[in-house]
């Protein structure tokens, strides 16, 4: 069967803060290590105040430091907003604390808007350069040679496995030439997923890195006793959709019992197109919904994702969502 990762986001709920936030982060990577999940990433968004995770790096050495075995990284980095030099330095560092347990996934939108944007001392814009950055970060991490200018310190020569992240053919067609596992957040835009993996797959380009394509799909799973108990605490996620597209992020809102009441059509449609990859029920459901899944879409593993308000609620999904990879490992 192939690897279940998770994917926190660090959810900060209505009635908490980022304290209980990163309480909840770390409990929850403990959790999935002793669940068997093979890596627990973060994701770099700003400005947003459901969202604690700005500072990606102190919070994987925060999660790094409290487990033991499971990979911790970033999914991702968005390389737009810091100099290759600061991401390489950074993730050098948690590389050597935390031998062969570091991911370094990379990004190339802002995650977050343009005043955000301006306000950290990148400009958007630096994403027409993207490649040409990940080329830097890359170099960063080889060995140093002699009369070297610029190293990182630590960074030369730590192994830091490299992904590139993304939701278009642009990142899947670099991942292919750079040589590079390529993860898509087909999690809440998948709308260009089968394109992009047939092009990574078809182009893709061994290097020292990696000999041959690794591709991972973001997808959303909400497990619960029972469907509509499923369906209920995905309402969550529906909520907070809504709030981002009608310029009102907040804090991440308790579950309602009836969507239907809090969206209009147009709203309707765009949520559900945007979180068309989703798997929400119970473990039969879930199992159901994976199983189609994968052998649809063939990934070499899968992110999950589950933004749930109650946080014994959450653990209890990733709970059933291991169950289920570990039944699929059985037949």
């Amino acid at each position: 069967m192939i690897p279940f990762s998770v994917l926190d986001l660090a959810p900060v709920t209505e009635g908490s803060n980022a304290t209980q936030a990163f309480a909840n982060t770390l409990d929850l990577a403990r959790h999935a290590e002793r669940l068997g999940y093979q890596r627990y990433w973060l994701a770099e968004h700003h400005n947003m105040p459901g969202i604690a995770s700005a500072a990606t790096a102190v919070l994987i050495g925060h999660v790094a430091g409290g487990t033991q075995k499971i990979r911790v990284g970033a999914g991702g980095i968005m390389l737009p907003n810091h100099a290759p030099l600061q991401v390489a330095e950074q993730f050098g560092t948690l590389a050597s604390l935390y031998p062969g347990r570091i991911d370094l996934g990379l990004g190339r939108a802002p995650g977050t808007d343009q005043p955000t944007a301006r306000a950290l001392r990148r400009y958007f814009d630096s994403a027409d350069a993207f490649p040409n950055d990940v080329n830097e970060l890359l170099n960063y991490f080889e060995p140093a040679v002699p009369g070297q200018a610029v190293r990182a310190v630590p960074g030369a020569g730590v192994d830091v496995p490299v992904w590139l992240l993304g939701s278009s053919l642009f990142s899947a067609r670099l991942s292919a030439t750079m040589g590079l596992p390529f993860a898509f957040a087909s999690h809440f835009a998948p709308d260009a997923m089968d394109e992009a993996l047939a092009l990574y797959r078809r182009d893709f380009q061994p290097s020292a890195r990696l000999a041959k394509p690794y591709a991972m799909l973001g997808v959303n799973v909400v497990a619960a006793a029972s469907d509509d108990d499923a369906r209920r605490l995905f309402t969550t996620q529906q909520q907070s959709f809504i709030n981002l597209r009608r310029g009102r992020p907040g804090l991440i809102p308790p579950p309602i019992d009836d969507i239907e009441t809090y969206w209009t059509p147009t709203e309707k449609f765009g949520v559900e197109r945007a979180l068309a990859c989703a798997v929400v029920g119970d473990a039969n459901t879930v199992k159901q919904g994976l199983v189609e899944f994968i052998a649809r879409h063939q990934p070499d593993e899968l992110m999950v994702t589950a933004n749930v308000f109650e946080h014994a609620a959450r653990c209890r999904s990733f709970e059933i969502a291991a169950q289920v990879r570990n039944s699929l490992a059985s037949e």
